[in-house]
């Protein structure tokens, strides 16, 4: 049964997913909540191997919260934790799916529009993308992970230049600080990230999962750790039937046919 804002769709080994909530698809809290039901759906299909996500229409991936709901919470001197909880608990487990994940980032990418990018593994953004945390700007601060993952990718100094001013940041600006992988031309942004999604969802799906652990757990503590981490997953690999097939297939000069276990 169709969800109101949020929908998603399958391509193959890759699921779309589109928020639409018009005019600016924001991230109200009903948004949040039908966007983490929609990658539960997704997360319990075993043959999907990466996820895309993005706004409806070409203006805007995600314009930020509802400030709507905001204006509400401030009005009402009401406690801000049920709000942000949801959010954090949807941005978490879009963050920790355990297929690659990537944010077709088509237009305004501003506030919890951000954060919702922030919690995808890649981002690719169209030419005409902005991205920000205006938030100061309203007296407040980001509220679903922005001070958080921010910092941990583009670096302290930089993060909190954004964080401060509010000011956003171009697509080509934000490719040269690391904030997006991709800039493409605009109308193209979601044929390139479901391009990059099907080449990743070709990849070993049982190798890719644990890659993706690798990092997301190894980045979180010491280089020593990390490495014990690295090395007892790899020896998890090293039991997989894709592995080896792929080596097998790379001794006879052959393309590998993997089965994802």
């Amino acid at each position: 049964m169709p969800r109101e804002f949020v929908n998603w769709t399958r391509e193959k080994n890759i699921a779309i997913v589109v928020v639409d909530n018009p005019p600016v698809n924001a991230l109200s809290l009903k948004v949040a909540v039908e966007l983490l039901d929609c990658l539960k759906e997704i997360n319990a299909v075993e043959s999907c191997r990466a996820i895309v996500i993005t706004g409806a229409g070409e203006k805007a991936f995600c314009a930020g919260a509802s400030i709507k709901e905001i204006a509400e919470l401030v009005s009402a001197s009401a406690s801000s934790l049920p709000y942000t909880e949801q959010l954090h608990t949807t941005m978490n487990y879009l963050q920790e799916v355990s297929v690659p994940t990537i944010a077709a980032i088509n237009g305004y990418a501003l506030g919890g529009g951000l954060e919702t990018a922030l919690a995808c593994d890649l981002r690719i953004a169209s030419e005409k993308a902005l991205l920000g945390l205006p938030e100061i700007k309203l007296g407040i601060f980001p509220g679903a992970g922005g001070t958080q993952r921010l910092p941990r990718l583009i670096g302290i100094p930089l993060a909190k230049e954004m964080l401060f001013t509010g000011l956003p940041l171009t697509a080509e600006e934000a490719l040269k600080i690391g904030l997006v992988n991709k800039v493409v031309p605009h109308g193209e942004v979601l044929d390139a990230a479901k391009e990059l999604a099907h080449l990743m969802a070709s990849r070993p799906g049982a190798a890719l999962k644990l890659l993706k652990e690798a990092v997301d757990r190894g980045i979180k503590g010491s280089l020593e750790e990390g490495c014990r981490l690295e090395r007892d997953l790899l020896e998890r690999v090293f039991n997989t039937e894709d592995a080896k097939e792929g080596i097998d297939a790379f001794l006879e000069k052959r393309e590998a046919k993997f089965t994802h276990r």
